[in-house]
Protein backbone atom coordinates (compact mmCIF):
# COMPACT_ATOMS: atom_id res chain seq x y z
CA UNK A 1 0.00 0.00 0.00
CA UNK A 2 1.21 3.74 -0.57
CA UNK A 3 2.15 6.07 2.24
CA UNK A 4 -1.38 6.42 4.34
CA UNK A 5 -2.54 9.64 3.36
CA UNK A 6 -4.39 10.71 6.69
CA UNK A 7 -3.93 14.47 7.89
CA UNK A 8 -2.61 15.21 4.02
CA UNK A 9 -4.60 17.50 1.27
CA UNK A 10 -5.54 15.45 -2.30
CA UNK A 11 -5.82 18.08 -4.76
CA UNK A 12 -7.93 17.14 -8.03
CA UNK A 13 -6.09 16.74 -11.18
CA UNK A 14 -7.39 18.34 -14.13
CA UNK A 15 -8.42 15.15 -15.52
CA UNK A 16 -11.30 14.70 -13.12
CA UNK A 17 -14.51 15.93 -14.54
CA UNK A 18 -16.70 14.45 -11.83
CA UNK A 19 -18.57 17.82 -10.58
CA UNK A 20 -18.26 16.53 -6.46
CA UNK A 21 -14.56 16.64 -7.22
CA UNK A 22 -13.78 19.11 -10.36
CA UNK A 23 -10.95 21.36 -8.46
CA UNK A 24 -11.62 19.74 -5.29
CA UNK A 25 -9.28 19.96 -2.46
CA UNK A 26 -9.74 16.92 -0.19
CA UNK A 27 -8.79 16.28 3.70
CA UNK A 28 -8.03 13.20 4.33
CA UNK A 29 -9.28 12.20 7.53
CA UNK A 30 -8.60 8.39 7.17
CA UNK A 31 -6.85 5.99 5.14
CA UNK A 32 -5.72 2.77 5.85
CA UNK A 33 -6.26 -1.10 4.54
CA UNK A 34 -10.28 -0.96 4.83
CA UNK A 35 -10.81 2.09 2.49
CA UNK A 36 -9.96 5.99 2.67
CA UNK A 37 -12.29 8.84 3.68
CA UNK A 38 -11.48 12.59 3.57
CA UNK A 39 -13.57 16.15 3.42
CA UNK A 40 -14.32 18.65 0.41
CA UNK A 41 -12.59 21.86 1.68
CA UNK A 42 -13.44 23.79 -1.16
CA UNK A 43 -17.48 23.66 -1.85
CA UNK A 44 -19.06 25.65 0.10
CA UNK A 45 -23.15 25.51 0.04
CA UNK A 46 -25.02 28.51 -0.04
CA UNK A 47 -26.78 27.83 3.37
CA UNK A 48 -25.85 28.92 6.75
CA UNK A 49 -25.45 26.57 9.46
CA UNK A 50 -27.97 28.38 11.38
CA UNK A 51 -30.31 27.55 8.96
CA UNK A 52 -29.65 23.69 8.09
CA UNK A 53 -28.44 22.60 11.46
CA UNK A 54 -29.23 25.52 14.13
CA UNK A 55 -28.56 22.61 16.75
CA UNK A 56 -24.93 22.87 15.94
CA UNK A 57 -24.31 26.72 15.07
CA UNK A 58 -23.17 27.94 18.50
CA UNK A 59 -19.94 25.95 17.46
CA UNK A 60 -19.31 28.08 14.31
CA UNK A 61 -19.40 31.81 13.33
CA UNK A 62 -22.82 33.51 12.92
CA UNK A 63 -22.89 33.45 9.01
CA UNK A 64 -20.98 30.52 8.58
CA UNK A 65 -21.81 28.27 5.29
CA UNK A 66 -22.38 24.38 5.16
CA UNK A 67 -19.72 22.99 3.33
CA UNK A 68 -20.17 20.42 1.18
CA UNK A 69 -17.84 17.39 2.22
CA UNK A 70 -18.95 14.97 -0.57
CA UNK A 71 -21.42 13.05 -1.82
CA UNK A 72 -21.72 10.15 0.58
CA UNK A 73 -24.00 10.54 2.81
CA UNK A 74 -25.39 13.98 2.27
CA UNK A 75 -27.83 13.77 4.85
CA UNK A 76 -25.10 13.48 7.49
CA UNK A 77 -23.32 16.43 9.32
CA UNK A 78 -19.79 16.34 10.89
CA UNK A 79 -17.94 18.93 12.36
CA UNK A 80 -14.06 19.36 11.85
CA UNK A 81 -12.25 21.39 14.62
CA UNK A 82 -9.29 22.37 15.80
CA UNK A 83 -9.40 21.87 19.91
CA UNK A 84 -7.03 23.77 22.40
CA UNK A 85 -7.77 20.25 24.37
CA UNK A 86 -7.22 17.25 21.76
CA UNK A 87 -8.48 14.79 24.59
CA UNK A 88 -12.57 16.44 23.89
CA UNK A 89 -12.00 14.92 20.18
CA UNK A 90 -14.19 12.34 19.25
CA UNK A 91 -11.44 11.04 16.61
CA UNK A 92 -7.81 13.14 15.89
CA UNK A 93 -6.63 13.22 12.06
CA UNK A 94 -3.82 15.63 13.36
CA UNK A 95 -2.40 16.29 16.55
CA UNK A 96 -5.40 19.02 18.31
CA UNK A 97 -7.45 18.38 14.36
CA UNK A 98 -10.09 16.41 15.27
CA UNK A 99 -14.10 15.46 14.84
CA UNK A 100 -16.05 16.98 17.90
CA UNK A 101 -18.64 14.41 19.08
CA UNK A 102 -21.82 13.45 18.01
CA UNK A 103 -23.16 13.31 21.91
CA UNK A 104 -21.81 16.09 23.41
CA UNK A 105 -21.49 15.73 27.44
CA UNK A 106 -20.43 19.47 28.67
CA UNK A 107 -21.02 22.04 26.18
CA UNK A 108 -19.40 24.98 27.61
CA UNK A 109 -16.28 22.62 28.15
CA UNK A 110 -16.70 22.03 24.46
CA UNK A 111 -16.97 25.73 23.72
CA UNK A 112 -13.96 26.35 26.03
CA UNK A 113 -11.35 24.39 23.69
CA UNK A 114 -12.29 24.81 20.49
CA UNK A 115 -10.36 27.61 18.40
CA UNK A 116 -12.21 27.16 15.24
CA UNK A 117 -15.01 24.77 13.72
CA UNK A 118 -16.78 23.90 10.30
CA UNK A 119 -19.57 21.99 9.54
CA UNK A 120 -20.03 19.62 6.80
CA UNK A 121 -22.71 17.88 5.15
CA UNK A 122 -21.20 14.25 3.74
CA UNK A 123 -18.16 12.93 3.32
CA UNK A 124 -15.71 11.41 0.04
CA UNK A 125 -15.40 8.06 0.72
CA UNK A 126 -13.22 5.48 -1.00
CA UNK A 127 -13.47 1.83 -1.05
CA UNK A 128 -10.67 -0.52 -0.56
CA UNK A 129 -8.12 0.01 -3.28
CA UNK A 130 -10.06 2.39 -5.16
CA UNK A 131 -8.59 5.80 -3.77
CA UNK A 132 -4.54 3.81 -4.45
CA UNK A 133 -6.12 2.66 -8.24
CA UNK A 134 -7.19 6.58 -8.86
CA UNK A 135 -3.68 7.78 -7.24
CA UNK A 136 -1.84 5.08 -10.06
CA UNK A 137 -4.10 7.54 -12.86
CA UNK A 138 -2.79 10.54 -11.26
CA UNK A 139 -6.16 11.76 -10.37
CA UNK A 140 -4.87 13.32 -7.27
CA UNK A 141 -1.95 15.58 -6.25
CA UNK A 142 -0.92 15.04 -2.69
CA UNK A 143 -0.07 18.24 -0.29
CA UNK A 144 0.83 18.71 3.13
CA UNK A 145 -2.20 20.13 4.91
CA UNK A 146 -1.79 23.27 6.62
CA UNK A 147 -3.89 24.52 9.17
CA UNK A 148 -4.65 27.65 7.08
CA UNK A 149 -6.07 24.94 4.61
CA UNK A 150 -8.45 23.28 6.70
CA UNK A 151 -10.04 26.02 8.08
CA UNK A 152 -9.62 28.14 4.70
CA UNK A 153 -11.67 31.84 4.49
CA UNK A 154 -11.62 31.86 1.55
CA UNK A 155 -12.58 28.21 -0.21
CA UNK A 156 -13.20 29.21 -3.97
CA UNK A 157 -9.17 29.96 -4.23
CA UNK A 158 -8.00 27.25 -2.07
CA UNK A 159 -7.58 24.90 -5.31
CA UNK A 160 -5.30 27.46 -7.35
CA UNK A 161 -3.68 28.79 -3.76
CA UNK A 162 -2.13 25.26 -2.85
CA UNK A 163 -1.20 24.35 -6.57
CA UNK A 164 0.69 27.51 -6.58
CA UNK A 165 2.71 26.27 -2.66
CA UNK A 166 3.38 23.39 -4.45
CA UNK A 167 5.19 25.25 -7.82
CA UNK A 168 6.50 23.85 -10.57
CA UNK A 169 4.22 22.66 -13.22
CA UNK A 170 1.64 22.97 -10.65
CA UNK A 171 1.76 27.06 -10.25
CA UNK A 172 1.07 26.78 -13.89
CA UNK A 173 -2.08 24.08 -13.66
CA UNK A 174 -3.40 26.69 -11.20
CA UNK A 175 -3.47 29.19 -13.66
CA UNK A 176 -5.73 27.25 -15.66
CA UNK A 177 -9.54 27.96 -17.09
CA UNK A 178 -12.07 25.39 -16.00
CA UNK A 179 -12.30 25.02 -19.58
CA UNK A 180 -9.11 24.89 -21.00
CA UNK A 181 -10.72 25.35 -24.60
CA UNK A 182 -11.33 28.82 -23.62
CA UNK A 183 -7.84 29.56 -23.12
Amino acid sequence: MAALLKGRLLIASPSIHDPNFRRAVVYMTEHGETGAMGLVLNHAAETTVGEAVPDLSWLVAEDSLVHVGGPVGPQSVVVLAEFGDPALSALLVDEDIGFVPAEIEDRDALAGTLRRARVFAGHAGWGPGQLEAEMEEESWIVEPALREDVFTADPGELWSAVLRRKGDQYALMATMPMDPSLN
